[in-house]
Order: structure tokens, then C-alpha cells, then sequence
């Protein structure tokens, strides 16, 4: 699916998980579509969880508009970019109406999720695992 630039207004904001990214646009539209880096949502996240996760924002929500969302999602798995999806439906729909923020904040939807993989430390084999230890 190829997506026209237009000069059409939208609601664009970032979502991020981990090391993952992504900026969401919420255009206005007869019905919503999700346009993933320039392929049908179906298509980028194929399991039945992964969509449920890029969904969430708008069944928690359930605003009155129907929206075309074009999504360009970085870095990361699939699973970490699909709630970096969400995170930044999230933001977005809150910019089109703040009275959506209140339902989404108690969903747990507008915080980003800060945790990331701990550094490896010198002398150790992993972040926290030590060698083995031997007596001789």
C-alpha cells in the first residue's frame, strides 16, 4: 500500500519502547487504517497478539472520529515496536481530545515503558552473571 503525501492536517506524535520508535500520524477518514513503513498493518505485525497491541489505543479510547494512521516504526523487535505503536496512537488521539486522556491514562497507555537491557560489566560474562567459581 503506498501512501500520497498530502498536506492533508494530522496529529502526529512519538511512541517509544525500549530501544524501538515510532511517529504515528492520525489523518481524518471515512474509516481507520493503519499504514505500517508503507505496508498494511495486517501485513507488519501478522500474529493476532501484535494487532490486538497496535488496536488497543483506539478500543480503550473509542473515539467519535474515524482515522487513516500512517506509522513509521525504528529499532527494536516486533513486539517492542508494536506498543511503541500504541504509546504513540496514544499521545496522538490525546491531541486530538484531551477529554481522551483520563481514559487512557487509567489503561496505562500514556507511560512509557522505561526499561531497557542492563549494560554487560567487565569481569563478568553477562550484566549480572559471574564466572564459575572453582575452590582449585
Amino acid at each position: 500500500m503506498v501512501v500520497k503525501k498530502t498536506t492533508k492536517e494530522y496529529f502526529r506524535a512519538i511512541g517509544r519502547r525500549k530501544t524501538a520508535t515510532a511517529v504515528v500520524r492520525l489523518y481524518k477518514a471515512a474509516k481507520t487504517t493503519y499504514v505500517v513503513n508503507g505496508k498494511d498493518f495486517t501485513e507488519y505485525f501478522p500474529t493476532p497478539e501484535l494487532k490486538k497491541i497496535v488496536t488497543g489505543a483506539f478500543e480503550t479510547a473509542t473515539p467519535a472520529e474515524k482515522f487513516e494512521v500512517v506509522i513509521t516504526t525504528k529499532g527494536g523487535g516486533s513486539h517492542a515496536q508494536a506498543e511503541a505503536v500504541r504509546h504513540g496512537i496514544s499521545r496522538a488521539l490525546v491531541l486530538f481530545d484531551a477529554e481522551l486522556r483520563s481514559v487512557l491514562k487509567k489503561a496505562k497507555m500514556l507511560k512509557r515503558d522505561p526499561r531497557k537491557v542492563e549494560r554487560k560489566k567487565f569481569g563478568l560474562k553477562k550484566a549480572r552473571k559471574s564466572p564459575q567459581w572453582s575452590k582449585r
